[in-house]
């Protein structure tokens, strides 16, 4: 890719750069292939054990000399280890930022021949960044040790202030930014009321698009996370849980099935991270409010990751809101907490709001997104259509106008469908002519409607602690002028929802698969999963869901058509090509193609 080699030309120059590049953009290529050329050792920082070893595996099964060090080995093979380093036999060492503290080792590494820098998710270094790692702070005295070495820093996400904060602490010198789009046109944004939640998120996993395929549920509390595995495992589906509160050995399990496609659900807290580098991670569902942007943005850019479409749902509920505000009361230090109740406050607006998600998203790490409909997330896709909204519309308005602007949104939707609760009966409410008239409308549906309204300046929603919603100037001239008030379809809501969600889901969803022989690629897909079991990595380190696709399309059957599938490198084509092929030209023979 151009822009990856900008970034390489770059580095290979000897000069500091900062990397921002989205999950699944090739951020690591930029000092892998460096360190290929370069003489000497690339030393690569990373926070997380399982993140190393994905990539380790994966540098090893394409023939390059790659290790990690970290607290998982023994002393026995961090000695092997390190006698290599000093025989100059590895290329690439992978180390996590708190083995830079361990005594010795920085003496260690100064005896070495460093040739590059790469700090992986340097968002980790700013207090600013949504998961902050103090450890990452030892990084400046690195640098002390190396001042002539090149250090390239990277991330998927980072604020221009987070940026900042990267190029100060790490002392980047004369350095060069390389600012790639935050973009991830594969995947779609879907916010959807929390209404019933449990049985949408059923069929989404019964559908077509996601049955037996990779997907992560991310829940608000561990309890969460087992209750809900519960909840699927009864409903049939091979689910397990993964938290903070689990033994080591446990996560480690439960996230090594997963990688290995023997558990294609997993139910998790937000400890569930950065380490998952699986590129068919088809489905990623926030079952509570994320609490903040980037954790948003990072969580969902677990999906989709090899560039094929997958789908990012967020079932969204106020309420959760309340949650959140519980554990950041909990935060002792005044600037932190307003500090997440000010991301937690941008959250919410990206849910309520009417904005493109995408468009949202974008403009928030500071990149401008000039189209103002992407055509790719539940908003978009809902404003192509319209639907007549003057009656309910002018009956909404009304019913704020005989309230006197003294009132909230729920209060609003309670009164027009009939509530008997004691505040309306005690205001004797229920005697307005108002009252009862949005019935053949869901809670949720006036809700949104509402919502609607105040983007289209119809109606406002007050500040401070008990907002309240008001008729605006031109909401009053509105209602006086009897204007025809057209409004983007609705979300179905109920029963009505889950028996559209599955023709709805063919018509939105970017059909990019259509072309390819799905027989043969589950055929391939359970060859792959052979060979990785007998070798003890990841299927994905065979070939990604992207190759395969390819051979269920090309039907490669010699070693030259083989080696034109995307992945393969004359090291793969060695290992895996005949045993593929076999299998192509098998399938190919028994249904006569």
């Amino acid at each position: 890719m151009p822009f990856q080699e900008g970034i390489i030309r770059h580095v290979l120059s000897g000069q500091d750069a900062l990397v921002l590049m989205p999950t699944g953009g090739g951020k690591s290529l930029c000092y892998q292939l460096p360190a290929l050329v370069l003489e000497g050792i690339t030393l690569v920082i990373s926070p997380l054990i399982a993140l190393m070893k994905d990539q380790v595996d994966g540098l090893k099964a394409n023939g390059v000399a790659a290790e990690l060090l970290n607290s998982s080995l023994t002393a026995v093979e961090i000695g092997a280890i390190e006698a290599r380093l000093r025989c100059k036999e590895i290329k690439i060492l992978y180390v996590a930022p708190e083995r830079l503290a361990v005594e010795g080792f920085r003496e260690f590494l100064r005896g070495l021949q460093v040739s590059l820098i790469a700090v992986d998710e340097a968002h980790c270094i700013s207090q600013w960044g949504h998961d902050f790692r103090p450890e990452y702070l030892n990084l400046n005295d690195l640098r002390e040790d190396f001042p002539s070495i090149g250090v390239v820093a990277l991330t998927a996400t980072a604020t221009p202030k987070v940026r900042r904060d990267i190029i100060q602490y790490l002392g980047l010198k004369a350095h060069r930014t390389f600012l790639s789009s935050f973009n991830r046109p594969n995947l779609h944004y879907d916010i959807r009321p929390k209404d019933n939640a449990f049985g949408e998120l059923l069929v989404l996993l019964e559908s077509s698009q996601h049955k037996g395929r990779s997907s992560i549920i991310y829940c608000y509390s561990r309890k969460d996370t087992e209750d809900l595995s519960a909840k699927l495992c009864a409903r049939g589906f091979k689910a397990e849980a993964y938290h903070a509160g689990l033994e080591a050995k446990q996560r480690h399990d439960v996230q090594d099935r997963f990688i290995k496609d023997e558990t294609p659900i997993i139910t998790a807290t937000i400890a569930f991270g950065m380490g998952i580098d699986k590129p068919d991670i088809r489905l990623v569902v926030h079952f509570c409010l994320p609490r903040s942007i980037e954790g948003y943005y990072q969580e969902t850019g677990r999906a989709g990751r090899d560039g094929l479409a997958a789908d990012c749902v967020l079932f969204y509920s106020y309420g959760d809101k309340f949650k959140q505000d519980y554990f950041i009361d909990q935060i002792v230090d005044l600037f932190e907490r307003q500090r997440a109740k000010d991301k937690l406050k941008l959250m919410v607006d990206f849910c309520e709001g009417f904005k493109c998600r995408r468009k949202f998203l974008l403009e928030y790490f500071g990149e401008q997104y000039a189209q103002e409909n992407c055509g790719h997330c539940d908003r978009c896709i809902r404003c192509k259509d319209e639907f007549d909204a003057t009656d309910i519309g002018r009956l909404i308005l009304e019913c704020v106008s005989a309230l006197g602007g003294r009132f909230g949104t729920q209060y609003v939707i309670d009164l027009l469908r009939a509530s008997r609760n004691a505040r309306i009966l005690g205001f004797k409410h229920d005697s307005l002519p108002v009252y009862g008239r949005g019935q053949s409308y869901s809670a949720v549906q006036l809700k949104e409607i509402i919502g609607l309204l105040i983007e289209k300046n119809l109606l406002i929603r007050t500040s401070g602690e008990y907002p309240v919603i008001e008729l605006t100037p031109t909401g009053i001239v509105s209602l006086n002028a009897h204007n025809r008030l057209m409004l983007p379809q609705l979300r179905p809501s109920g029963k009505e929802a889950l028996s559209k969600d599955k023709s709805a889901k063919k018509s939105v969803s970017r059909d990019i698969e259509e072309n390819y022989d799905e027989g043969l690629f589950e055929d391939l897909r359970q060859l792959r999963k052979q060979l990785a079991i007998s070798r003890g990595v990841p299927p994905f380190v065979i070939f990604a869901d992207t190759a395969l696709r390819q051979m269920a399309h090309d039907y490669p059957r010699d070693r030259a058509s083989f080696l034109n599938i995307t992945g393969v490198g004359h090291k793969k084509l060695e290992q895996f090509g005949p045993l593929f092929i076999k299998e192509i030209t098998e399938y190919c023979r028994t249904h006569s193609l």
